[in-house]
């Protein structure tokens, strides 16, 4: 019979994934030794004994049992969890994947590079991606050259390119040359048979505004806060009658293009601005006091204050878009 301490010779491997492990015939043969008539091994819980022709080895107190108590707890292991806690130094030691490769530093905190992305980089829950292309720094989502346009982007540190110097100054051209048209527009309003600008001093501002409400005709269901006096005009060339005129409150909340509809109506001046797209035919608001025309979509409120004068003007065009150039 085998001594109860007897351990195999052979240490069972450490990637079992159970904590015993099933001998083999040839482990069997060794222990057994040179006494041929010793078959198996018997099982060394307490009052089984059972004979096992390929018994199993625990890996925690190093004995043999048979089937039924092959287990840690059918066993009651006195060295219960050792070999739990051997495999977990085991993997513990075990080499990462990038273990022995050096990272790129993170970068610093800021936002992604793409012009219209605002996702911020260089945290640890949102690394930064370094292009090395055009030398800027993007999250996971613009890491792609297609994907952030790099090859329309001139690299951070790189001198630029004879094809790029030629842009610039194509771009400076156009914004002097719409710099130019714009002022070439306002000069052609001003120069028009248009009303002079009201007193300018406060007192005389404060006189004029009180009369202008006196007379000013409106929507009387528009809040007192809310109005803007104006003296309204339009231009000989607009109107039948020369110079028709009046006064008016609107609400500051108002765009110009509203002004403009109320404005024509209370005058009694063809608006064709919805029909017609040739500026030739569109009326324009030319504030006196600014001494520029106003945009359809700008704010009432932004634009002039109670006292000043707008007049309705046709033909005069706008200012050219830049884009259009």
């Amino acid at each position: 019979m085998a001594s109860p301490n007897a351990n195999p010779k052979k240490d069972p491997p450490s990637s079992e994934e159970t904590s015993y492990v099933k001998m083999s015939s040839a482990d069997v043969d060794t222990r057994a030794g040179s006494d041929a008539t010793l078959i198996g091994s018997h099982c060394q819980y307490t009052y089984c004994n059972q004979l096992d022709f390929l018994p199993f080895v625990c890996q925690s107190c190093r004995k043999t049992y048979c089937l039924d108590h092959r287990t840690e707890t059918s066993h009651k292991c006195s060295n219960a969890g050792a070999w739990a806690e051997r495999k977990r130094q085991t993997e513990l030691a075990r080499h990462s994947a990038g273990e022995g490769k050096r990272m790129r530093d993170l970068v610093a905190q800021k936002p992604c590079a793409d012009d219209a992305c605002k996702t911020v980089i260089g945290t640890s829950l949102v690394p930064g991606v370094h292009c090395t292309t055009c030398n800027r720094d993007y999250c996971l989502k613009h890491r792609l050259k297609e994907d952030h346009d790099c090859k329309n982007k001139i690299p951070i540190g790189a001198r630029p390119t004879p094809a790029v110097v030629d842009g610039a100054m194509s771009a400076l051209a156009r914004l002097k040359n719409w710099s130019i048209a714009k002022k070439e527009a306002a000069k052609e309003a001003a120069t028009r048979t248009l009303p002079k600008p009201k007193p300018s001093s406060a007192a005389q501002r404060v006189i004029a505004v009180n009369n202008l409400k006196k007379g000013a005709k409106g929507d009387d269901k528009l809040a007192p806060e809310k109005r803007v006096y104006l003296y309204v005009e339009a231009e000989a060339e607009t109107a039948k009658a020369k110079f028709p005129k009046g006064q008016f409150f609107y609400s500051k909340d108002w765009v110009i293009g509203r002004v403009l509809d109320a404005a024509a109506k209370s005058l009694q001046v063809q608006n064709i601005n919805n029909q017609s797209s040739d500026e030739r035919d569109r009326l324009r608001v030319f504030h006196v006091e600014g001494g520029r025309l106003l945009e359809y979509n700008e704010k009432l409120g932004a634009s002039v204050v109670s006292g000043n004068t707008i007049v309705l003007l046709r033909g005069v065009g706008k200012p050219p878009d830049l884009i259009d150039m």
